[in-house]
């Protein structure tokens, strides 16, 4: 799927203090869902927008997609600013959303044949096969799409986000509701695109999917900006991790240390302990454990991942995952 030659010294999208306040009941103050959040999507990478559910990811994606408008601030679309070149700007993003609505009785290829027109793309210059083979439902052409599996339509959804051939592909929860195989479909789907040049956003629960995806991560919680880093960067700043010890004989019970978070016994020779480590390492955990008696038979530990960064950071902001 050909798109835009891109540039990768200008961000695909620049957002600079852009804040949302949503109108209230009369004489009382509506919520504010965005608090003047700045940040840069890189061209040619996978970035990921994470959050807990009302913390702002959708009303951003509805204003870049023109569908909300913002109340303060500025944001560009691949140079295009999205008050003074709408066009432009709107024509250089595909929106894939959250919610899977067709007309029931257009078949695939109808669907993308519409999408075009609403575009003003000429019919000679219209590339519904080929995003059809792509999407990998070429053999679902013409059948309605009320027929197609819900992976299918995701995938179609995808294909119709794509028919003006925008640098920058905004997908939310694209992976919503969906088993794990289709979900592996989507991913492949996700890295061939961007493989070909298309700038990926990804909004998403699933916080194994952004780690396996996205280079780079933004956290939104209760309408900030609370991180915005590369994945693994990001990843690094856990400050937790847990080491499992198995020992030469039955636990007594616990084993408590000031610079332990936790410990649990799982098994009857088996400690699970949860440390700081910017407070000890590891080796320093092993040897409280023998100077309490016990020989160390078998060790492994668990580093963090994007799923412990994401509970510390918006715990921070009071919000719950």
């Amino acid at each position: 799927m050909a798109c835009m030659q891109t540039d990768r010294s200008e961000p695909a999208i620049s957002i600079r203090n852009l804040a949302k306040r949503y109108a209230g009941a009369k004489g009382e103050e509506g919520k504010l869902a965005l608090k003047g959040v700045s940040f840069d999507v890189p061209q040619g990478g996978v970035f990921g927008l994470l959050g807990p559910n009302g913390a702002g990811k959708s009303t951003l994606i509805n204003i870049l997609a023109g569908l909300v408008t913002k109340t303060g601030g500025e944001a560009e679309i691949w140079g295009f600013g999205i008050d003074t070149q709408r066009r432009n700007a709107s024509r250089s993003i595909g929106i894939v959303p959250q919610e899977i609505v067709f007309d029931p009785f257009f078949t695939p290829y109808e669907v993308l044949e519409n999408q075009a027109g609403f575009y003003g793309i000429p019919k000679a210059d219209r590339r519904s096969e080929e995003l059809l083979e792509a999407v990998k439902l070429a053999d679902k052409r013409d059948a309605y799409a009320r027929t197609l599996s819900g992976g299918m339509k995701r995938r179609l959804l995808i294909a119709k986000a794509m028919v003006h051939s925008p640098p920058i592909l905004v997908l939310d929860e694209p992976t919503a509701g969906v088993d794990v195989e289709l979900r592996r479909q989507l991913w492949e789907l996700v890295q061939e695109l961007n493989a070909q040049g298309v700038t990926i956003v990804l909004t998403t629960h699933y916080l194994e999917e952004a780690e396996q995806l996205c280079d780079r991560i933004a956290i939104i919680g209760n309408g900030e900006l609370i991180a915005n880093k590369p994945t693994q960067e990001l990843i690094g700043m856990a400050r937790e991790k847990i080491v499992r010890v198995t020992v030469d004989k039955d636990l007594a019970g616990p084993v408590m240390e000031d610079g332990f978070l936790k410990t649990e016994v799982t098994e009857a020779r088996t400690l699970e302990i949860t440390y700081n480590r910017d407070a000890m390492s590891a080796g320093q955990v092993l040897g409280v454990i023998q100077q309490h008696g016990y020989t160390v038979e078998d060790v492994t530990t668990r580093e963090a991942d994007l799923e412990d960064v994401f509970v510390q950071l918006t715990s921070v902001t009071g919000e719950g995952a």
